[in-house]
């Protein structure tokens, strides 16, 4: 597949064509990210590629939307304690400074991040971070996504009761 799906991510998702996605959501997909140096970066987005903030929504659909960033926030932070003892915690983002349609990052966190980072925001990790292909998003990843995708069921069946 080529990476023509990178340059409509949504879309692309839509379409049953983006590879990074885990799960439709009810207000968007959850895709896995694109790097993957803190193991189970995962990412939150609409579903409709004209949003740009999240005041763009009707009520409904904004609290669906930050119904599932929680949900997916907790899918991967069950899946990291479960696969790495280091786990710390999750950091759960809305920025749009650079993608212009609304996205969450979720970011997990561990205590063998450098200590200069660890308490930092992850946008502080250097830029080979962010560009090694050593950290791409790739078959390596494959049990994390499927731990990942695993939680985001369980979760989504445990709130249909």
């Amino acid at each position: 597949m080529s990476d023509d799906w990178r340059k409509d991510r949504i879309g692309s998702a839509l379409r049953g064509e983006n590879p990074t996605v885990l799960r439709r959501t009810e207000a968007g997909f959850a895709v896995m990210g694109d790097v993957q140096f803190l193991p189970g970066y995962s990412v939150l987005l609409v579903d409709d590629p004209s949003v740009q903030r999240l005041s763009d929504l009707r009520r409904s659909k904004r609290l669906a939307f930050l119904s599932d960033m929680d949900r997916l926030g907790e899918a991967v932070e069950r899946a990291g304690k479960r696969l790495d003892p280091s786990f710390r915690r999750v950091n759960l983002e809305i920025l749009g400074n650079t993608d212009a349609f609304l996205h969450a990052h979720v970011w997990p966190r561990f205590a063998w991040e450098p200590d200069e980072l660890v308490g930092r925001p992850v946008w502080l990790y250097p830029r080979e971070c962010w560009s090694d292909t050593k950290y791409a998003l790739g078959p390596q990843h494959d049990a994390l996504r499927e731990a990942i995708s695993a939680e985001l069921a369980h979760l989504a069946s445990t709130e249909q009761r």
